[in-house]
């Protein structure tokens, strides 16, 4: 990768800021373009960096890194946690996190990270996603080489895997197209589709029953809610249920 990655880096702890930049300046490629002790005021600075990459701390006084990620998703920037917890993993990856080091963070693990970060640029670059355009009733996805036309009122939910997202048109029918989630939610009219998981998702005319924190599709497919998506499935069901 030819381009320049800029980086920012979060933690409380000098000593930490100093280890990650003295690990990234081997790095030829890595422009540390700013590092900073709290999260307070930082989204404004965010702005005008204009990072590709924050690595952050998650235990830090005041605001954590994970909940300083919270308040910016969807980021415009690849994250990656560095922490001496591995207790809150599964809660940065729901929040698209790129990667997750522990500390201390050893130049191999760093090298895996930067690789991953590298990949993820280069994919995200050679990817043009336009805004859902509400006049359409149809969507163009690249399978194989070409585009192909799917409805909006075909599809059913879709599905993450890996680098790619499976488009449901029926409970034994998908289509498969190199995509990011968070780039196919982009694609979408937010009046017909709601995202309830980081893997998912679903059409709301597609929706048969919710049952605690599982939606039943018309199809019989039982799809998760992830935990921080309730809150928008819940503002659902008070919009539109019949009060008792």
């Amino acid at each position: 990768m030819n381009n320049q990655i800029k980086a920012v880096i979060i933690d409380d702890e000098p000593l930490a800021i100093t280890v990650l930049e003295s690990l990234l300046k081997s790095y030829s490629n890595i422009q540390i373009v700013g590092s900073f002790s709290s999260t307070q005021g930082l989204s404004e600075q965010l702005t005008a960096l204009a990072p590709d990459v924050v690595f952050t701390d998650i235990q830090m006084p005041g605001e954590t890194g994970l909940d300083f990620v919270k308040s910016q998703y969807p980021m415009p920037y690849a994250v990656i946690f560095t922490t001496a917890f591995s207790d809150y993993a599964a809660e940065a990856f729901e929040f698209e996190a790129l990667d997750y080091m522990l500390k201390p963070i050893s130049p191999d693990r760093l090298n895996k990270a930067i690789k991953r970060l590298e990949e993820y640029l280069e994919y995200r670059s050679s990817i043009t996603v336009e805004p859902a355009n509400t006049e359409n009733d149809y969507v163009y996805v690249k399978v194989d080489g070409e585009f192909q036309k799917i409805f909006f009122q075909d599809i059913h939910h879709i599905e993450a895997f890996a680098d790619y997202v499976k488009i449901w048109v029926s409970a034994d029918k998908r289509i498969v197209t190199l995509q990011t989630m968070r780039n196919m939610e982009a694609g979408l009219p937010k009046d017909q589709f709601i995202r309830i998981h980081r893997s998912f998702i679903i059409a709301l005319n597609k929706i048969k029953a919710i049952q605690n924190s599982t939606i039943i599709l018309e199809d019989g497919v039982e799809v998760p809610i992830g935990k921080n998506y309730k809150e928008a499935v819940n503002a659902i069901l008070t919009k539109n249920r019949i009060k008792n």
